[in-house]
């Protein structure tokens, strides 16, 4: 098995990044869904990649030759979301030698990839929005792995462009709001406050269960940026910026003050709030956010 930054570097395949790192990971994406009292058998329906043995039918392997896996009705029905920051400035990519050319989005589909088949084990309908160059993409929720497999493939096409959608387009699209849900978003959320933060903000006071990750680059973190260059903000490109070591102290302390407001703002509104930078082994990142999710 090669090592994690190695897989991250240079494997597509989104599959096996999963099951390392959710390998011993165990924690599910909420509590409220025992086995036993309360979930009723409802169907079988044929075996499918990803669908958990324990699940498998075998009286009727035995007299069918062919595997079955039970359906329940669970008494939840609180769907899961995804929300996928895709705009301009998660395509900002890492400096360190192990991941270059590594993206915050990469990282991101790698932390969305995995919460989706925790969800799809846990027998949850789920689904996923990804907010792009001013618009919404929306899979709806269903279960099982074939949605594991269409919520994954539509965030590997999901190219980081432009800004973030505005309030009336995404108040277009919050049609589930009418029904509980989890839902985590996944952003850099260097544009805060926004639409997307108050729409955010907006769900959680309607009793949603909202949790958000926030990515960087280390050199966003630390300020670690090559010298004596100019920098241009993908999401404004008249923005150019010469980066200078006399620069370097004020950018830290305005990060450090946006920052604390996000932390603040999602503290205020109750709603879990964890950051990482993208050169953290996914498995530590994901292990952190659900503990954090879980206080």
């Amino acid at each position: 098995m090669h090592d994690l930054p190695t897989l991250l570097a240079h494997s597509k395949d989104l599959d096996l990044i999963v099951r390392h790192v959710l390998a011993g990971l165990g924690h599910g994406l909420h509590a409220g869904r025992e086995r036993g009292a309360g979930v009723e058998f409802s169907e079988y329906r044929a075996y499918a990649p990803g669908d958990e043995w324990r699940r498998v039918d075998w009286k009727l392997l035995a007299r069918n030759d062919r595997y079955y896996v039970r359906e329940a009705e669970r008494d939840s029905h609180v769907a899961v979301w995804f929300w996928l920051d895709a705009s301009a400035s998660m395509a900002e990519t890492s400096y360190q030698a192990h991941a270059q050319g590594y993206s915050k989005l990469d990282y991101a589909r790698v932390v969305l990839a995995c919460l989706a088949a925790i969800a799809q084990r846990q027998g949850d309908a789920f689904g996923l929005m990804i907010a792009s160059d001013g618009g919404i993409q929306m899979t709806p929720v269903a279960r099982g792995p074939r949605q594991f497999q269409r919520v994954v493939a539509r965030a590997q096409k999901a190219q980081a462009r432009g800004s973030l959608p505005n309030a009336e387009t995404l108040a277009a699209h919050l049609h589930f709001a009418r029904a509980p849900s989890l839902l985590f978003c996944i952003t850099d959320a260097l544009d805060w406050p926004s639409a997307q933060s108050e729409s955010l903000m907006r769900l959680r006071r309607m009793q949603h269960d909202v949790r958000i990750l926030c990515l960087q680059t280390e050199a966003e973190k630390e300020a670690n940026f090559a010298r004596d260059r100019n920098y241009v903000d993908p999401e404004h490109p008249t923005r150019w910026v010469a980066w200078r070591d006399v620069d370097r102290q004020a950018y830290l302390a305005n990060a450090q003050k946006h920052f604390s407001q996000v932390a603040s703002d999602c503290r205020s509104a109750d709603i879990p709030y964890w950051q990482s930078t993208i050169e953290e082994s996914p498995a530590s990142c994901l292990r952190s956010f659900l503990r954090q999710a879980r206080r």
